[in-house]
């Protein structure tokens, strides 16, 4: 990983990158059918279904103006890489995480990626608030791996990998 890439940032050949940092909670269900979110609220109910993540140390509004921009083309292809250490381990190790699992979307030019709480991830084409970072994805909450999800509910680091290829 390189140093602008570990600091949440980085470009690659087409290619933008961010990374977020979070961790799992004991209310991690990953149950929801349509979304998947990570909140920088440092709690979580058990309704929140969709939520595999809190304590997101960044939100769409921290990301690069460049980023942004990227996702709003429709042609952009984002893919989301949830990698996944052991409970109560400090961090992920992202080279050879304990679980990883990927959900690929795309982006829209209604994405606004300024919400500073929480991202989500859409399998619909819903756009309208600014925490969506993807829409048609091709997976959701409920369709994680169940053994990173149970490391999830048991409190588990998580670090996102998102990345935009522009499809250009």
């Amino acid at each position: 990983m390189s140093d602008a890439e570990s600091d949440g940032d980085a470009r690659t050949a087409d290619a933008l990158i961010e990374v977020v940092r979070a961790v799992g909670h004991e209310h991690v269900t990953a149950e929801h059918a349509s979304t998947v979110e990570l909140t920088t609220d440092d709690w979580l109910t058990p309704a929140g279904d969709c939520i595999v993540g809190v304590e997101a140390d960044r939100a769409p509004r921290d990301f690069s103006a460049a980023f942004r921009e990227a996702c709003q083309n429709a042609d952009a292809t984002i893919t989301a890489r949830f990698a996944v250490g052991e409970p109560g381990a400090d961090a992920v190790d992202t080279e050879d995480p304990a679980h990883v699992d990927e959900i690929v979307g795309r982006g829209d030019a209604d994405l606004a990626l300024l919400d500073d709480r929480s991202l989500v991830g859409r399998t619909s084409d819903y756009t309208d608030d600014e925490r969506t970072i993807f829409v048609d994805g091709d997976g959701a909450a409920a369709d994680l791996d169940r053994d990173l999800v149970a490391a999830l509910a048991e409190g588990a680091p998580l670090t996102l990998r998102l990345e935009v290829d522009s499809g250009e």
